[in-house]
């Protein structure tokens, strides 16, 4: 076994957009830099409060020794502050993986993907994508019970990446969603409510969550099934609950931490918002659109 510690930290306070539920089209008032209506970047309060974000993960121990990000650039642009201030060691890489990215619940049309790679190359640096990604979610959209699975499953399949990584990295540093956030915390420790909308892991905006590995965790995780292209909507099974958690477990030591951003916790999010709007989108009376919750 050689990795360790996972730290968890959402994206910052992003710019919004809106879809509309007849046409499942996309716009938004301020024009996302990949062109891609629902993959806004960061408003100017969310690039101060990653920047904030980034002097804590210089001061959190132990060091973090590799990244990962969901593809949306809000994520990405989250990291900058921190991966920059990096940049002198000559070994950042953020390394993109589909599975980390966001949730965008059930719906009868089809919904947006993140932008390239290649595209993303254009807007920042020390980027890595592998040919194979894990798992991408389906453009048709999941339940909450098949997000949590998709999360588990590309959780068990990257920690077993790491431990089997010869130069032995034993931190690992994700940045994701608000439902991502919530469903990482889950799996690690295998914890699953019966209520899905329990407040149980904290997603403020930059939050961060530290885990560390049960030391009865087994060395290896378990294999299973490949998830397969040709078959996207099915996720293989982990077997992740029950307290089990992925990759043989882990403790949640620091839940949803603001305590370094100036004002404190901000822009929550619970599977209650989800359910109560359905598609985690809500209704604005004033045109008709849908306008989406902040994920």
């Amino acid at each position: 076994m050689v990795l360790t510690t996972i730290y968890i930290v959402r994206h910052g306070f992003r710019s919004n957009w809106v879809v509309d539920p007849a046409t499942g089209e996309y716009s938004a008032s301020v024009k996302s830099p990949t062109n891609i209506p629902s993959d806004p970047a960061l408003a100017s309060y969310g690039v101060s409060q990653a920047t904030q974000l980034g002097s804590h993960l210089n001061s959190v121990s132990p060091k973090v020794d590799v990244i990962y990000s969901s593809p949306f650039y809000r994520c990405i642009q989250t990291l900058v502050p921190f991966t920059d201030s990096l940049g002198g060691s000559g070994k950042v890489t953020v390394h993109i993986e589909p599975g980390l990215g966001e949730f965008y619940g059930l719906a009868r049309f089809d919904h947006p993907s993140p932008a390239s790679i290649e595209v993303l190359n254009e807007h920042f640096k020390h980027l890595h994508a592998e040919k194979d990604p894990i798992i991408v979610p389906s453009s048709k959209g999941e339940s909450i019970p098949g997000l949590h699975d998709r999360v588990a499953y590309c959780l068990h399949e990257l920690i077993a990446r790491l431990d089997r990584d010869p130069a032995g990295p034993k931190t690992l540093l994700i940045c994701t969603h608000a439902a991502g956030m919530i469903c990482m915390g889950r799996a690690l420790t295998g914890r699953m409510p019966d209520d899905e909308g329990e407040e149980d892991f904290k997603c403020f905006t930059c939050a961060c969550s530290k885990f560390t590995r049960k030391e009865s965790a087994s060395e290896e995780s378990k294999e299973v099934e490949s998830w397969r292209a040709d078959d996207a909507e099915t996720v293989p099974s982990v077997n992740w609950q029950g307290g089990r958690g992925v990759g043989g477990g882990w403790t949640c030591e620091v839940n949803g931490d603001c305590s370094f951003l100036e004002n404190g916790e901000e822009r929550g999010w619970d599977f209650n918002i989800e359910k109560n709007e359905f598609t985690q989108v809500k209704l604005d009376d004033s045109n008709g659109s849908l306008n989406t919750a902040d994920a």
